[in-house]
């Protein structure tokens, strides 16, 4: 056996981790297990159809419609077009995807996923302006610069490991699912380490989910982008958060005392996992325990633009007696932990993890140096897929 083979098989059997240092490897036929490995998950995790995350396994129908927010998606569209304008012929054929096509759910935060799309990596200046662009489109000022944030602090990660290959802050992808349209259901996805952005329009309506976010490092301590910081408010107002509960509310609300592994349970390939509540539920706390739960939920949604935003919320306070907050962890100023926060219209998970690229300083226990994020739309309407359902049965003849 090749020593290097040898060394893939070693590094393949450590599982999730291994598969973070494959990316390091130059060697073809490594790069070529590399992809094996992608393929493998995505058979595994498109197995069965979509249907979304529920409680019990029944999606509760009834919670989303087809209506008018009477916020405008057209400047989402025209910078869609204008960023498609942007690309050459080749780029354009590897961008665009049918609105339905599995590729919305081909999403993974590792490093080592095989990405379909156009890489802002093989991007001209002009091009990434335009990405740029379609992104403060659908953004808030918030979300974009939290977007931009996240990418330079995975440069931040390639110069710790001195391998630019594995990191860097170009090293995300964008597809087109759709025609960009005012009528027609079309959408768009940033995929890449630490930030994939599920855009789904359909006439005047948006869903933004599933969205991840995260880093590691958090805080850049050294380096081109020292400074940059990322999370801290969600990671605060958590805290805050689980500090305001009663007594009562706060024994029910910690499911575990101890934070000594990953939790997040709706990350890739989790279209349609079941996941029952946990934790205290809101219907019991006062007013302005539910306003601080809104608050919190608030930081995650705001990263949409500000209008749809203000539609989500306004959906959200419509279910907050039936929103649950449930914790893992330490409540000392400096602990670590995990919170879920939810309901039958939301799911948001935030989450302290163990260091990966960043062992050499920060060791192996789970570390603040080291977050994932995700929000989900539960009950079948992750990446717009129930309001998408709805429009073919008005409009059959679309499909």
């Amino acid at each position: 056996m090749k020593p290097y083979f040898a060394q893939f098989i070693f590094l393949f059997l450590l599982g999730s981790f291994s598969n973070q240092i494959i990316a390091q490897v130059s060697d073809p036929e490594l790069k070529e297990r590399f992809r094996t490995r992608s393929i493998e998950l995505e058979n595994k995790g498109l197995a069965e159809p979509f249907k979304g995350i529920t409680t019990d396994g029944n999606v509760k129908e009834g919670l989303f419609g087809l209506h008018s927010t009477g916020v405008s998606t057209e400047p989402v569209r025209k910078a869609a077009v204008a960023f498609l304008e942007s690309l050459d012929a080749e780029q354009q054929e590897k961008i665009k995807f049918s609105i339905n096509d599995d590729e919305w759910r081909k999403w993974m935060n590792q490093d080592f996923y095989v990405r379909q799309g156009v890489g802002f990596v093989d991007m001209s200046d002009k091009q990434r302006s335009a990405a740029f662009e379609l992104m403060s489109a659908g953004l808030s000022a918030k979300g974009l610069k939290l977007s931009k944030d996240i990418m330079k602090l995975n440069y931040t990660l390639g110069e710790i490991n001195e391998n630019f290959d594995r990191y860097g802050e170009w090293l995300y992808w964008i597809t087109i699912m759709g025609e960009p349209s005012d009528t027609e259901p079309w959408g768009w996805q940033m995929d890449g380490h630490h930030l994939i952005i599920n855009y789904f329009v359909l006439g005047d309506q948006v869903v933004m989910t599933p969205l991840f976010v995260g880093s590691e490092p958090v805080i850049a301590e050294t380096g081109k982008y020292k400074g940059i910081s990322i999370l801290q408010d969600e990671q605060d107002s958590g805290l805050m958060m689980l500090r305001s509960l009663n007594d009562k509310q706060k024994s029910e609300a910690v499911i575990e005392l101890s934070k000594e592994k990953s939790n997040n349970l709706t990350e890739a390939f989790k279209d349609n996992v079941v996941l029952d509540y946990a934790g205290t539920k809101a219907s019991s706390f006062s007013a302005e325990q539910k306003a601080q739960l809104l608050q919190l939920i608030k930081l995650y949604v705001d990263n949409m633009d500000d209008g749809h935003a203000k539609v989500k919320m306004d959906e959200v306070e419509k279910y907050v007696d039936d929103t649950w907050f449930a914790w893992i962890g330490g409540d000392e100023d400096n602990s670590v932990y995990y919170y879920r926060i939810q309901s039958p219209v939301i799911i948001i998970e935030f989450d302290h993890q163990p260091p990966v690229g960043t062992r050499k300083l920060y060791g192996t226990e789970v570390h603040r140096q080291h977050i994932h994020a995700v929000v989900r739309t539960p009950n079948g309407n992750d990446y717009g897929k129930d309001l998408l359902k709805q429009h073919y049965k008005e409009h059959p003849h679309n499909k």
